[in-house]
């Protein structure tokens, strides 16, 4: 995650940084809010997960994306 910041600061990001859990344990690692608009991201090494229905429909203007091997890099650099 201090990968992540440093790239919101390089590249002057201006996020707001936040986890997203329900009572139920529904959860999303990381969340940066935006000029408003939210994009959920969920780290796993391994094979990549859907986004939680909850979450889809409580903020469907929102995006996700799944962090895992193959793409680590691209998040953090």
């Amino acid at each position: 995650m201090i990968e992540r910041l440093k790239k919101q600061q390089y590249e002057e990001l201006g996020s707001r940084n936040f986890f997203w859990r329900t009572y139920d344990q529904k959860e999303i690692d990381w969340v940066e809010e935006r000029d408003g608009k939210l994009f959920g991201y969920e780290l796993k090494w391994g094979a990549p997960v859907k986004a939680p229905r909850l979450w889809l429909e409580t903020y469907p203007e929102s995006s996700f994306e799944c962090i895992n091997q193959d793409n680590y890099l691209s998040f953090i650099s």
